[in-house]
């Protein structure tokens, strides 16, 4: 019983040092992460806008009537759908050009391994706004590189950004360039995880490369698979900086997403308590997408 007691205090001592060695991070992600989103919540039952600043007894309550507007707002329902085009579509491409990356860098006939990852991944660290500079030229309607290659092939020029249609494929495009790297990254940690011997007992059984990424890979993977979805969804439903920096939202509101139309609410129309209320319809959505991968994921894997 006293070694018992002896292991406890021991434990617990270990345990109150761990914590008040913590406490400093611990206070600062409360006062810069927890305070600011209670703060928020607090704000979209609210109806702040830039008159509060002058006279905060102007200030009042509205309770639900911010979400309500949201529901009722044909803007909010054109940036939805618009953000769910952009999350299916170029996260679907993403995820799966990232694999195929992966797959190739990861190839035991690849040499120089480390330099093809360095060189793919630079787009990931490169600052937004350079990218969105030299895709804008690029998509240019006279002089991009994009219309040049079209005219060689007798195709009439397209107007990339301005028009409707090809906005944001234009921007799911930059994006998927942007971001791959990332989540190739992720995948290349997981296709090394998967043991050697299984692709050797594989090749003595006479299986193709294709059954053995069917049959063996896949499987494996599924887990990364499902972390890169996962994250690249959450990512993908941010969308912001892309249609700011290149479209402005436009043509038409086109390319406008939950994220800019939060913003203009917010710091263009000072409307703070509805841009309040449009991030956390935002976080809702994105937790119900997050909450229905990860179910499929788990009924995928029990049927492994």
């Amino acid at each position: 019983m006293m070694r018992v007691s002896a292991q406890f205090s021991w434990c617990k001592g270990r345990f109150e040092a761990g914590f008040w060695f913590a406490m400093p991070a611990l206070l600062l992600i409360a006062l810069f992460f927890f305070v600011p989103v209670l703060a928020a919540l607090a704000l979209s039952f609210t109806d702040f806008d830039i008159y509060v600043l002058g006279d905060f007894s102007t200030l009042r309550f509205v309770g639900l009537s911010n979400y309500i507007r949201i529901m009722h707002d044909p803007l909010f329902w054109l940036a939805l759908r618009n953000t769910l085009y952009f999350v299916l579509i170029g996260g679907s491409l993403s995820v799966v050009f990232s694999l195929v990356v992966a797959l190739l860098v990861n190839h035991g006939l690849v040499r120089l391994r480390g330099l093809f990852r360095t060189l793919l991944f630079l787009p990931v660290v490169t600052t937004l706004v350079a990218i969105a500079v030299v895709w804008r030229y690029l998509y240019h309607q006279r002089y991009g590189a994009f219309n040049w290659l079209l005219e060689q092939f007798g195709i009439s020029p397209v107007d990339w950004l301005g028009d409707i249609h090809w906005a944001m494929p234009a921007i799911i495009l930059m994006a998927v360039w942007k971001n791959f790297g990332f989540n190739m990254i992720i995948f290349i940690a997981g296709l090394q995880s998967v043991p050697e011997r299984l692709y050797e007992a594989a090749r003595l059984d006479g299986a193709s490369a294709l059954a053995q990424f069917r049959y063996i890979t896949l499987p494996l993977l599924f887990p990364t698979f499902l972390f890169v979805s996962v994250i690249t969804m959450i990512g993908y439903f941010q969308l912001f900086a892309e249609p700011y920096l290149m479209t402005q939202g436009g043509p038409s509101n086109h390319t406008l997403s939950l994220g800019l139309l939060m913003f203009n609410e917010g710091f263009r129309w000072w409307n703070m308590g509805y841009a309040s209320a449009l991030a956390f319809v935002l976080f809702i959505i994105i937790l119900m997408v997050t909450l229905i991968q990860a179910r499929l994921g788990k009924i995928v894997r029990t049927r492994q």
